[in-house]
């Protein structure tokens, strides 16, 4: 299974949560109350966030975080890179330097790179807007149930009279 850390996944939830605000800049201790994320995580993925240029950091009375970029510029590939490095399945992707000593005599060796490729792609093809919480959408009513609703006639309001009848004892 392949699975992002817990702070990769907190780091989605509190931008789209920031790119639902509308550019608003947030304290690390509002972004904790309004994303249940604990303050010591939040405070280190707004640190991280802003060095790597996801994140504009503001200083003084008023200042936070607000992000540096549209969330539809701002890849879910370059939010995992950030925060784990370089999205690949395994250790031995090109001009990697990585210390597997089967990798002279690895039938494998290069192969990972067309996989990882194209989950690069993938996630990189969704960008923080489209990670972004949308609204609950109603299905539309019928027509029959709107002119129930607008003569104020419904299915709960008509009863049927049922008989009660006694069984002899």
């Amino acid at each position: 299974m392949i699975r992002l850390n817990k702070m990769t996944d907190y780091a989605v939830v509190m931008l789209s949560h920031m790119a639902g605000d509308d550019g608003a800049r947030v304290t690390a201790a509002q972004m904790a109350q309004d994303s249940g994320v604990p303050l010591p995580s939040v405070s280190k993925l707004l640190k991280q966030l802003s060095k790597a240029g996801i994140l504009t950091s503001h200083r003084g009375a008023g200042g936070g975080y607000s992000l540096r970029r549209a969330p539809v510029d701002i890849s879910v590939a370059e939010i995992v890179t950030v925060l784990e490095g370089p999205i690949a399945l395994t250790a031995c992707i090109d001009g990697a330097d990585t210390s597997c000593g089967s990798l002279p005599l690895c039938a494998m060796s290069g192969h990972w790179n067309q996989v990882n490729r194209a989950i690069q792609g993938a996630l990189e093809g969704v960008s923080l807007a489209d990670m972004m919480p949308r609204p609950f959408a109603f299905e539309r009513a019928s027509e029959d149930l709107i002119s129930k609703i607008k003569t104020g006639v419904q299915q709960t309001d008509i009863k049927t009279k049922s008989q009660i009848t006694r069984t002899p004892q």
